[in-house]
């Protein structure tokens, strides 16, 4: 099999809003109750999408689940909402939330070569922590098992035990010589403490290394900085990123960095560690610029990139940083800002825009791929049915509701997905 690295987008749902539901995310906290733009969201990252198709990389998509969701409303008695109830409002602006856009919490995935039966292994996040995110996964994984439906090639698995939060891909990082080749799977966890909750639970990562047949002496379990969390770092991948042989992480990502780096070099020798100071660029610049929370990526020249957010790239200290490390011959040699404004404004880069999937793409089902032309059928689909606005106050309203609704709908028939219907 020809193993390739697909990145799987999210589109941006046409229920997008900003209500402000993920603690500890400061991007949504301090934009909570502004007017949302789900159409320009949506053609946001469809042009990240496109722009990843253009560097000549394998792209796939995910559909936005079903939204808004009576079922999670029925199942906490609210069949109807006291406006006069902040709770309850607050509930059901989690059922209206867009937030599978984020598709690097969908699930965490390893690769046919890192597993015991040669299979390449998806386990969806249960995402318990947020109650906005608790919903997801059901859909999510009859998603999944749409797209690597063939079980001689992928397993996916039901997410593990609620009571051990899961976050997903966000939280997991692989290094290897090449993305065919056996890795190294490093999962990232934190521990209860601070203002904002520790999302990834030690013992979820752990499960899901059995659940993936991984060998235990190719896994490293690893602690997050409690002051990267603390500083609004919810998810790894807001401090930290790998690919192939090259781990690029603030100095403040890990509670023991020292010690993980060790452990990284002894298990993969060839392992280049690119680690930006804090003196440089400090914890709260690179939260609020999102520098990590980029995709890092083998161009087809063999050369890495790493697509950032405009945000990082207008970002001083960042920015600096970018230019010296270019001029320093260091292992990423390209950098491809792009416009992802509204997902940002919601606490989400590019890196949680995508899953990264390494796999034949011949082996993945044929409609959940792009290319140009579809791409430009999609952008079409958006530009007719996606709401222009959305403001919180209209979450509830019945019209607002078909609209929504009646959008996915003509998403899911042009991508011949009925299924998820």
């Amino acid at each position: 099999m020809a193993l390739v690295e697909i990145n799987f987008d999210g589109l941006v749902g046409p229920s997008h809003n900003y209500a402000g539901l993920s603690l500890g995310n400061l991007a949504s906290s301090s934009n909570a109750g502004e007017v949302s733009y789900p159409r320009a969201a949506a053609l946001q990252g469809l042009g990240k999408m496109r722009h990843n198709l253009g560097l000549g990389l394998t792209q796939g998509l995910f559909a936005p689940l079903p939204r808004p969701n009576p079922a999670f409303l029925g199942a906490l008695g609210l069949g109807s909402i006291d406006d006069a109830d902040l709770a309850q409002r607050r509930l059901r602006a989690a059922a209206w939330s867009a937030s599978s856009m984020w598709t690097a919490n969908a699930a965490t995935v390893s690769p046919a070569p890192d597993t015991a039966d040669g299979r390449c292994h998806l386990t969806a996040a249960n995402l318990v922590t947020m109650p906005h995110r608790s919903q997801e996964w059901p859909d999510t994984v009859r998603q999944l098992r749409l797209a690597f439906a063939s079980s001689a090639h992928f397993a996916v698995h039901d997410a593990v035990p609620p009571c051990f939060g899961d976050e997903g891909a966000a939280n997991h990082m692989r290094m290897c010589a090449g993305h065919d080749a056996p890795g190294l799977e490093i999962f990232v966890y934190g521990k209860t403490g601070g203002a904002f909750p520790a999302r990834q639970h030690e013992q979820a990562s752990r499960a899901v290394a059995r659940l993936h047949g991984l060998d235990p002496a190719r896994c490293l379990f690893v602690e997050q900085s409690p002051e990267a969390i603390a500083a609004g770092a919810f998810h790894n991948d807001v401090v930290a990123v790998a690919n192939e042989r090259v781990l690029f992480a603030h100095e403040q990502a890990f509670a023991d960095p020292d010690g993980t780096y060790a452990a990284i070099r002894a298990r993969l020798p060839e392992a280049e560690i690119v680690v930006v100071p804090a003196s440089v660029v400090t914890l709260g610049d690179a939260i609020r610029s999102y520098l990590f929370n980029a995709q890092l990526l083998t161009l087809p020249t063999g050369e890495m990139g790493l697509v950032i957010p405009l945000e990082a790239w207008e970002t001083p200290s960042v920015r600096g940083w970018l230019d010296a490390h270019i001029a320093s011959n260091g292992p990423i040699r390209r950098m491809f800002p792009v416009d992802v404004k509204q997902s940002m404004a919601n606490g989400g880069g590019p890196a949680c825009l995508r899953l990264r999937v390494v796999a034949d793409p011949s082996t993945v089902n044929p409609r959940f791929l792009l290319d140009e032309a579809k791409i430009a059928r999609i952008e079409a689909v958006v530009g007719s049915f996606w709401p222009e606005q959305i403001d919180p106050v209209d979450l509830g309203r019945e019209s607002l509701a078909q609209n929504i609704i009646a959008a996915r709908a003509a998403l899911l028939d042009l991508l011949e997905m009925p299924e998820l219907a």
